[in-house]
């Protein structure tokens, strides 16, 4: 749980920090948002084979490798004197990230029963949300106060706890042989609407997110100070969107995605709609937050479910199309920034999230494998 936290926030961390970032280095806004989507491209393309290449090594050893390349990568980002340099470190990073979602899932919910798998996928995703809570409001507030450098290289030290905790406790075993190594209910069709949805859903959210500052200041008028309480706001959102989803994941597994995706998509046509007013922007912003984690927590809970074959592998392809949405929506954000400004990209991000919901819908009522043409839940 530590170690999902520590890789979320270094990868979410850029967003709190744009213009510093910017002005450090003397690029412009969108070259520092690229840091965002680059990150994303390299998951997105590295998972599946990451995953696949080392499909037979014990997670304790995976782990730990892709541990130690986060806690190398943080301070050598945070020592970055070039953007190039800065972006070669975050790509490090993001392989690490890779590995990491594909192989984790199945490692911890294998030490459970198949019954509660739900809960602790929540519980997984409970901390990845506790990123946008505390660790990019935390880097942001510490960032602007000492130097964008100090809160990506502070990313070491939880990495280096994780590290040693999961080399010394972590049993060595056949990955193979888990009791979640497998897919519950094995299904092709669903399969591919999962990542089809998964896809353009990040594709709309990070269309908008990694502008979101940008928003809050052009849009909204919000004052520069309140900017770090309203990214905490959107983080307890998310968390809080979570922790519900997750303790009602186990009895609705099949509707919490189409409702998660729903729910990000009203959000964010919702602040597109009515961004030049604050208190209408607070709502939708709360909204949206709380969307924002449970789609990718039930797509991984999906995956569990419906894996055509191994789950860590299911989980690499899940993880590799949402972080190939991440990385086409800041791309996206960033083409439509200085012709749409913030709004725009908004716009855009709720359409290709309610196009996502509609993939789902659709999914739903096509027939499973083996199974007659009718709805099946």
């Amino acid at each position: 749980m530590l170690a999902a936290f520590t890789f979320n926030t270094a990868e979410n961390l850029p967003v709190g920090l744009l213009d510093l970032m910017s002005d450090g280095l003397g690029v412009s806004l969108s070259a520092v948002g690229l840091l965002v989507s680059g990150y994303g491209v390299t998951v997105a393309v590295a998972s599946l084979p990451l995953a696949h290449a080392l499909r037979a090594v014990p997670r304790r050893h995976v782990l730990t490798g892709v541990l130690a390349a986060l806690v190398v990568s943080s301070p050598a980002a945070a020592v970055a004197t070039s953007y190039w340099v800065l972006l070669g470190a975050r790509l490090l990073t993001a392989l690490a990230q890779a590995l990491f979602w594909a192989v984790m899932g199945p490692v911890a919910v294998g030490l459970f029963a198949p019954d509660v798998r739900g809960r602790v996928v929540g519980a997984l995703s409970v901390a990845g949300s506790l990123a946008l809570v505390l660790g990019v409001p935390a880097g942001t507030w510490l960032g602007r106060r000492h130097g964008w450098p100090v809160p990506v290289a502070a990313l070491a030290v939880p990495g280096l706890v994780c590290l040693v905790a999961i080399a010394v406790l972590l049993p060595t075993s056949r990955p193979d042989e888990g009791p979640a190594a497998y897919g519950t209910s094995p299904d092709v069709r669903r399969f591919g609407t999962v990542l089809a949805a998964g896809f353009l859903s990040a594709t709309g959210a990070f269309a908008g997110y990694t502008y979101l500052v940008t928003f809050l200041d052009d849009v909204s008028g919000f004052a520069p100070g309140t900017v770090s309480a309203l990214l905490a706001a959107f983080g307890t959102a998310c968390l809080a969107g979570v922790s519900v989803t997750a303790a009602l994941l186990d009895r609705f597994p099949h509707t919490a995605l189409p409702t998660a995706v729903a729910t990000q998509a009203a959000g964010m046509l919702g602040l597109y709609a009515a961004g030049g007013r604050q208190g209408m922007t607070v709502v939708c912003l709360v909204l949206m937050g709380g969307a924002l984690g449970p789609v990718f927590m039930t797509a991984q809970n999906a995956m569990l479910h419906w894996a055509p074959g191994r789950t860590d592998l299911a989980l690499a392809a899940n993880s590799g199309v949402y972080n190939a949405g991440i990385a086409a929506g800041a791309a996206l954000g960033g083409l439509l920034l200085p012709l749409a400004g913030a709004r725009g990209a908004f716009l855009a991000g709720g359409l290709l999230t309610a196009g996502a919901c509609a993939v789902l819908l659709v999914g739903r009522r096509l027939p499973g494998d083996g199974e007659p043409g009718t709805e099946a839940d």
